[in-house]
């Protein structure tokens, strides 16, 4: 199946607020038709690219299974796009740029799920083996990405910190802190 069989362009959709979207949405997927958006955000990156690429959005199946991305809506009004990691009574989900899990997603919640992305102008299914294997390396690093962002925190930290105490010995010695090394 190839992209414009796939996607029809006058379903592709991009807006800054959600609520005024969903309805038209909600029909197009009732309507059996899959709907192309370009959603905000960099907490799906390195997936998503805002901006860039755009997520093929389908009607929501009995049942979701791991890393499945739903597009659902938080009890605060929300509208989350992540990748669910784990699925018991109710789903765990988290986007790829994050850290901390969201529990209690609830299926009724769901408006909808992800099957395929677009980027570069290339359909990717969620289907594909690449892309499962790609969730898979994704999911399980997630302690090194975590411990290498603290690092890179902490390094940005003490750089901050030793800059400022030169700026600091500078000033003390007369020096004005926007010359020299």
């Amino acid at each position: 199946m190839n992209k414009n069989e796939y996607i029809s362009p006058t379903h592709n959709l991009s807006v800054e607020h959600m609520d005024e979207l969903i309805p038209l949405i909600s029909e197009l997927l009732e309507a059996g038709h899959c709907v192309r958006f370009s959603p905000s955000g960099i907490s799906m990156l390195p997936m998503i690219r805002q901006g860039r690429d755009s997520v093929v959005l389908s009607p929501v199946p009995p049942v979701l299974r791991k890393y499945d991305i739903p597009l659902y809506k938080r009890d605060d009004g929300k509208y989350i796009l992540h990748r669910i990691v784990d699925v018991k009574d109710t789903y765990t989900c988290i986007g790829d740029n994050q850290f901390r899990y969201e529990h209690g997603v609830r299926h009724g919640q769901i408006l909808a799920v992800v099957t395929a992305f677009i980027r570069d102008g290339k359909l990717y299914k969620v289907s594909d083996t690449q892309y499962r294997i790609y969730c898979v390396f994704w999911h399980y690093s997630r302690g090194a990405r975590l411990l290498w962002r603290r690092l890179k925190n902490r390094c940005k930290h003490l750089k901050s910190k030793i800059k400022s105490r030169q700026n600091s010995i500078r000033r003390s010695q007369g020096v004005n802190a926007s010359y020299g090394k």
